[in-house]
């Protein structure tokens, strides 16, 4: 057991003791079963790149079962990179340590961020040499095997519908329908299961969709892989492989390599993907209903919600009661002009205040400027916009600003070459960066003064094309 998450063990009543036992680490290693445990692996299909893949499915991925807790609450063990399963096609089924650190250290970041996401129980190594071909260049090699236990309510996805809808099997679809809702949506149950049940739980699904893609534009994060069979049906980030944060502004930036050329799940394209995934999701459960019509309105409400989420989001990283257009527009565009790293600008925003001077704002926000020369460059790029904003903090900004605005913009991200120092150390055996980052990412919107220099400050020249800092496979 190299890590775990005490809060995730919390959840599931288990103690400090428990989650350093050598039993601990033979179950979560996949080496041992408790008295319980069903394990199974779940059937799914997915649209990917925009294309229907066909039969897809938990080919790494293993349910141990789920936990009832002493609050009652119901929790999915999921080990990743245990081995094969019904699903593996010609593949191993196992994880690498550099996936696994990643998405430990992503799960739980995430969470503290405020953002809908499945959990982390623990990351265990398994002593085995795994064949791969990380950027899938023809240059592969051993790498350290390892596995993570992934929680959350439930691991279903959009793909689980489709694979029945695809088939023709509706009576399957509708069984699953069923169980889902009885089981994860129980507050949309009446006197009986009808048409309007349906549509309420497509209505939910969309709603959590929509809040958890304006948390990710919120704190500058990028799925990389936004395919059906990888968003959740309770909204939560799901398959954390070539993930990353924008650092420097590009909306069009995707750290998926076999993303490079289209840039379909690129930064800016997440929301309308959501939308387009969630039509295919409309499409899975439509012989439920009678026409399409009602399905169709809820879709069609989703893009009028997440244009006033976003709005309202964009608001509270600016610290304004209300939303212009016009600032919102330039302010990202002059983002992308200067190569301005997005969390030290919104988080240096704060320090601003109604009486300074666009001088004096752009020298507050200038640590974010990657660009040495920014003294000659910035004048005439943010001039104007920083007069504009000043204006509208006299006129209509929020009460304590400062303090919502720094609840909303966070100072520590879990920044690419961080994730990359990290699981070069790891390799190595040395675990404490792994461990530090863990704990600095539990306070994101703190201040940490002495953990700023290393976790808060902005990517390293060395970092910008290094492979794990920059682009990443799905094999990540």
């Amino acid at each position: 057991m190299l890590a775990y998450s005490p809060e995730v063990a919390e959840l599931l009543d288990l103690s400090e003791e428990d989650c350093r036992s050598d039993l601990f680490a033979q179950v979560f290693s996949g080496n041992a079963l408790i008295d319980g445990m069903k394990p199974y692996a779940m059937c799914y299909g997915g649209h990917q790149f925009g294309n229907w893949a066909g039969q897809l499915g938990d080919g790494r991925a293993i349910n141990l079962g789920d936990v009832t807790n002493s609050k009652g609450e119901r929790w999915t063990l999921q080990l990743k990179g245990a081995g094969e399963t019904p699903y593996s096609r010609t593949a191993d089924g196992l994880a690498v340590l550099r996936s696994s650190v990643r998405e430990f250290l992503c799960s739980e970041a995430m969470f503290h961020l405020g953002v809908p996401t499945t959990r982390a129980l623990s990351l265990c190594s398994t002593g085995d040499q795994v064949w791969r071909d990380m950027l899938y260049d023809g240059n592969p090699e051993y790498e350290h095997g390892a596995v993570v236990c992934r929680v959350a309510p439930s691991f279903l996805r959009f793909g689980n519908f489709e694979i029945f809808s695809k088939r023709g099997d509706i009576k399957t679809l509708k069984t699953l329908l069923d169980f889902t809702i009885t089981t994860y949506f129980p507050h949309l149950l009446e006197e009986e299961i009808n048409t309007d049940t349906y549509l309420k739980w497509f209505e939910e699904v969309c709603e959590r969709t929509k809040d958890m893609v304006v948390h990710w534009r919120r704190v500058g994060f990028v799925h990389g892989v936004m395919n059906t069979d990888n968003m959740s049906i309770l909204g939560l980030t799901i398959d954390y492989g070539p993930y990353g944060w924008l650092e420097d502004y590009h909306p069009d930036w995707t750290p998926n390599t076999t993303d490079a050329e289209f840039h379909r799940y690129a930064f800016g394209q997440q929301a309308s993907i959501a939308h387009w995934n969630l039509m295919k999701l409309a499409q899975a459960i439509a012989p439920l209903f009678q026409g399409v019509q009602r399905l169709q309105s809820v879709l069609d409400d989703y893009a009028v919600n997440y244009k006033s989420a976003w709005q309202d989001m964009m608001c509270a990283k600016l610290g304004l009661t209300s939303f212009d257009e016009s600032l919102v527009e330039s302010l990202l565009s002059k983002l992308e002009i200067m190569d301005t790293d997005m969390t030290i600008f919104f988080r240096k925003l704060a320090d601003i205040q109604a009486s300074d001077t666009a001088e004096h704002c752009i020298q507050t926000i200038s640590p974010a400027f990657y660009d040495e020369s920014w003294q000659t460059q910035a004048p005439s790029v943010w001039q104007d916009w920083f007069n504009a904003y000043l204006q509208h903090l006299k006129s209509n900004s929020v009460t304590h600003r400062k303090l919502v605005m720094n609840q909303t913009n966070p100072k520590f991200v879990l920044r690419n070459y961080l994730s990359q120092l990290a699981i070069d150390k790891a390799n190595t055996g040395d675990l404490t960066m792994l461990h530090e980052l863990f704990d600095v990412l539990k306070k994101p919107y703190d201040e940490q003064p002495d953990k700023e220099e290393v976790f808060a400050a902005k990517r390293p020249d060395w970092a910008k094309h290094k492979v794990g800092c920059s682009m990443l496979s799905c094999s990540s």
